[in-house]
């Protein structure tokens, strides 16, 4: 497992700096809304909202998740980073599994079978296969997977923040205790 405070530096290095944000002149018309603090500060609403958001941009926008989380993050007062760093639930490794999965589930959504006819036959059955049922199937798969894991994200990590204040705040007490 990672130190907290490792994993803080690695952090601390991949994200951009202020003055090279403030500086970049495509970021300059909006980068005083971007360098709000809000959207930086890690709290325990801007947190899940991020995480949610990041989860939805990971699976429905195939490619530019990160920018596409981060302008999203603005409106909604969500954590920048969070939003950017769950982005990376789908990668290359993920992604096959969770568009396998999101095809299995929109197809039993809307009632469809896949006949193994249709692969045997020529490129217009095939066509016809993936404008009629797969791709329907897989994008309501997609859809579905991501609102579904959005939700669970936002609650799951609100737990977590949940927990991690409550036992900061008994190691403090326990070491006041000691002390005293």
């Amino acid at each position: 497992m990672v130190a907290p405070g490792r994993l803080r530096r690695l952090a601390d290095k991949a994200i951009p700096s202020r003055e090279s944000i403030e500086t970049n002149r495509w970021l300059k018309p909006v980068a005083r809304r971007v360098m709000h603090s809000s959207s930086w500060r890690f709290t325990r609403r801007s947190v899940p909202r991020g995480v949610a958001l990041g989860m939805l941009t990971g699976i429905l926008v195939p490619m530019g998740q990160i920018p596409a989380s981060a302008v999203l993050a603005l409106p909604l007062r969500a954590n920048i980073p969070a939003a950017a760093a769950t982005t990376f639930l789908t990668n290359p490794f993920t992604t096959p599994p969770l568009w396998i999965a999101a095809y299995g589930l929109g197809s039993w959504m809307l009632g469809l079978e896949v006949g193994r006819d249709v692969f045997a036959g020529d490129a217009s059955a095939w066509v016809g296969w993936l404008l009629h049922h797969g791709g329907p199937a897989l994008l309501t798969g997609l859809v579905t997977l991501a609102v579904g894991l959005a939700v669970l994200g936002y609650f799951g990590s609100g737990l977590l923040w949940r927990w991690w204040i409550v036992r900061k705040r008994r190691l403090r007490l326990e070491f006041r205790r000691a002390r005293a």
